[in-house]
């Protein structure tokens, strides 16, 4: 008979696909749409910018080729549908497998679930189709290798490590917190044995000597890629950039003033509460880890997933030893009731309908309304009749455009239309960005700016101070105004 806690935490799963399966809002989105497109068609990886008329021919780094090229493949061959339902997937298989690292030693299904259910909302905040997804996924899977390695240091799996490396380091800038991880993981090994063992570093290295070697061969790997040594200091120079942290606000700090970012606050208090009330002590390793990406996730916010896959097993096995230490929590510890003969039959057929067939159902059609409002998503974040009205009227080039929305543009307009700005911050690099904010802020030498660089058109949000100076300035003509987007063209 199918094991119903196992059905339980198969629904708890689906339903972290189901809130997964989400409409495409990310703006750089279309940018990684458009580059996955040409790595596919043209079969080749382009090193320098193409999309921009500010920087054409400045070296990119296009250390994402590897998960452009499937974003795009997926679009290519199941659109909308299948991008939604696959990055759902991939976030629920990242949570399908941190939860193998704690499922044995927390039996009952509504404890396991219900901590895996409180990670995945705190970290749905990032949750969208993005090459970040991809770094979720193998931290997860990087994580678990660690974890198993510890627990069996005989076991061979720790060198998977390596060819998963290579794949990290062509999908996503994120491969970096691989070898953190495995660096820090060591440091915590060390620093168990000498503290809390009293051992002699003799005595520590073997159980690390093994996961040294691993390392060493992950950071040699990292070079193939089609950027060669330079994609070592890529993350370096991202995390360094003071424009970057200071205007995107995925590098932000998590504010959690919003509804959004409360699920993240009762996450972290959980676990600090159980490791306090638990009998059992966490380990030095499992403590750096811990405390390493909580100080990654309260610096900026599109690390909290991955503070979450640290936490998981720690928060659900010690509130787990905190239960089953109370005189009422042997309820959690009752086996399951088996049932036999025709009795066995029908619970087994309840429960697949109830546990495995609705659920189903709920998340299909959970991707169809996701599907159906891409649309109405899509006109409301993206400034659709705008740029409907630029491709049918042709307007004069350069264009200067709001920073969210030259993804957008690069999808729906290259080759014929090079933006001003888009997504790909690390290409302009910090001055650019500086000047590009001071003048969509409509701050003193805004025009002098429009014309060191020859623009022609400017396409921004209605409500920006850049659009509130142009309507005022004799020298630019509105063409176009809906809620999303306001068009001026510079009078001849």
């Amino acid at each position: 008979m199918l094991s119903e806690r196992r059905l339980v935490m198969f629904l708890f799963l689906v339903v972290i696909f189901t809130l997964a399966a989400r409409q495409v809002v990310d703006p750089d989105f279309w940018w990684h749409l458009k580059a996955g497109e040409l790595v596919v068609t043209t079969r080749s990886i382009p090193h320098t910018d193409f999309f921009s008329a500010t920087f054409s021919g400045r070296p990119w780094i296009t250390h994402e080729w590897l998960s452009e090229s499937v974003i795009y493949l997926i679009y290519r061959g199941l659109g909308y549908p299948g991008l939604i339902a696959g990055f759902a997937l991939l976030i629920t298989a990242g949570f399908g497998i941190a939860l193998t690292r704690f499922a044995a030693r927390v039996s009952h299904p509504f404890v396991a679930g219900g901590v895996l259910l409180l990670g995945g909302l705190a970290a749905a905040p990032t949750w969208n189709v993005r090459p970040q997804i991809f770094s979720f996924f193998f931290a997860s899977v990087w994580l678990a290798l660690l974890d198993r390695h510890r627990k069996a240091p005989d076991s061979r799996t720790i060198w998977w490590l390596v060819p998963l490396m290579i794949i990290w380091a062509n999908a996503h800038a994120g491969f970096a917190l691989g070898p953190v991880l495995t660096a820090l993981t060591i440091v915590g090994v060390v620093l168990e044995g000498l503290i809390s063992r009293g051992e002699t570093l003799a005595l520590v290295w073997p159980r690390v000597r093994i996961v040294c070697l691993v390392l060493v061969c992950c950071l040699g790997v990292i070079v193939i890629n089609p950027n060669g040594v330079r994609l070592y200091s890529y993350p370096v120079e991202t995390l360094t950039s003071h424009a970057m942290m200071k205007y995107i606000e995925e590098w932000w700090s998590p504010n959690f003033h919003e509804l959004l970012f409360q699920p993240l606050a009762v996450f972290m208090l959980a676990t600090f509460a159980a490791l306090s009330l638990s009998r059992k002590r966490i380990g030095l390793a499992d403590l750096l880890l811990l405390m390493a990406t909580a100080w990654a996730a309260l610096r900026s916010g599109r690390n909290i997933p991955f503070f979450v896959l640290v936490a998981l097993p720690l928060l659900a096995e010690h509130a787990w030893d905190w239960l089953t230490a109370q005189s009422w929590g042997a309820w959690f510890e009752r086996p399951e009731k088996v049932e036999t003969g025709r009795a066995a039959m029908i619970k087994t057929s309840l429960n697949v309908v109830l546990l495995v067939v609705a659920p189903l159902l709920m998340a299909a059609l959970r991707v169809g309304h996701s599907v159906a409002g891409q649309p109405a998503t899509e006109a409301k974040w993206f400034p659709a009749a705008a740029t409907e009205y630029l491709k049918t009227q042709q307007s004069p080039q350069p264009i200067f455009n709001e920073y969210g929305w030259g993804g957008y543009l690069i999808w729906k307009l290259y080759p014929q239309v090079h933006v001003f700005i888009d997504g790909r911050a690390d290409v302009y690099g910090d001055a650019f960005f500086e000047e590009y904010m001071s003048v969509n802020s409509g701050e003193p030498g805004w025009r002098e700016k429009l014309d060191q660089h020859d623009v022609r058109t400017v396409m921004v949000k209605p409500d920006a101070a850049l659009a509130s100076l142009l309507r005022q300035d004799s020298g630019w003509e509105k063409a176009f105004e809906d809620q999303s987007a306001v068009i001026f063209i510079r009078r001849h």
